[in-house]
C-alpha cells in the first residue's frame, strides 16, 4: 500500500515539474512566426513547384505546392534552406526584428547550370575493331555515280525487258497500231516476213540466245 502511495506522489511531482517547465518555455518566449511565401524563377518570375523548404540543422520543413506557395512554423533567426532540382540552393535567415507572428516572403531561385565531363561513345569495343571497320568500309555511291549506273544502256534494256508495260506504254502501243491501220487503209499491209529489218532483229536475238528454252 505504501508503495502505491509513493508512486502516486512521485507521478504528481513529475507532472507538476513538467507543467512548470512548460510554462517557462512557452511558445511566445521562442518568438514563433508563421512563415509563408512563394518561390519563383529569376528568369521569368514563374513559380517553382515542389521546392523543399527546410529549417537548417533540423528535420522540420515543407514543400511548396504547384503554384510555388509554402507555409511553415519557424522562429526568429532560423535559417531556411531552399532547394529544387535544376536550381541553385540558397538560404534565408528569418529576421529577429519581426513584430508580428506572421511573415511573408517572395523567394527567387536561380537556374543552376551543371557542366558534365564530355563522353564520347564509339560503336566499336576496341581500337582494333574500329581500324578494321574503317579499312573495310563500303563507301556508298554519290548521286553522280547512281545516275550513271541508272542510265547505263545494258541496265536500261534489262529493266525494260523485265518490267511490264504501264498505262502510258499500253496507250502508246495502241495508238501506234491504230496509226498503222489508218496509214495502210485501202492498200495491202506489208508482211513482216519480207521485212529485212525484222530479219536483222531476229538474227541478232538468235545469236544472243534469247530463243533458248528457259531451264
Amino acid at each position: 500500500m505504501k508503495q502505491i502511495v509513493m508512486m502516486i506522489i512521485t507521478s504528481g511531482c513529475m507532472m507538476l515539474i513538467g507543467q512548470l517547465a512548460y510554462a517557462q518555455i512557452a511558445p511566445d518566449d521562442f518568438d514563433v512566426v508563421q512563415f509563408s511565401g512563394v518561390v519563383i524563377k529569376a528568369e521569368d518570375l514563374k513559380p517553382v513547384p515542389f521546392t523543399t523548404v527546410r529549417i537548417k540543422n533540423t528535420r522540420r520543413g515543407t514543400i511548396s505546392d504547384v503554384h510555388g506557395y509554402f507555409s511553415l512554423v519557424a522562429t526568429k533567426n532560423d535559417t531556411l534552406t531552399f532547394s529544387a532540382i535544376g536550381y541553385k540552393h540558397n538560404e534565408f535567415i528569418v529576421p529577429d526584428t519581426i513584430t508580428e507572428k506572421r511573415y511573408s516572403l517572395i523567394h527567387v531561385m536561380t537556374v543552376d547550370t551543371i557542366m558534365l565531363t564530355p563522353t564520347v561513345i564509339y560503336p566499336w569495343p576496341t581500337v582494333e575493331d574500329f581500324q578494321k571497320a574503317f579499312v573495310e568500309l563500303d563507301i556508298p555511291d554519290d548521286d553522280l555515280e547512281i545516275a550513271r549506273k541508272n542510265l547505263d544502256l545494258a541496265e536500261m534494256k534489262e529493266r525494260s525487258r523485265q518490267f511490264k508495260m504501264d498505262g502510258s506504254l499500253n496507250y502508246k502501243n495502241y495508238i501506234e497500231q491504230q496509226t498503222s491501220q489508218y496509214y495502210y487503209a485501202g492498200q495491202t499491209v506489208p508482211i513482216s516476213i519480207f521485212n529485212p529489218f525484222a530479219w536483222a532483229q531476229f538474227i541478232q536475238a538468235w545469236k544472243e540466245g534469247k530463243f533458248k528454252k528457259q531451264q
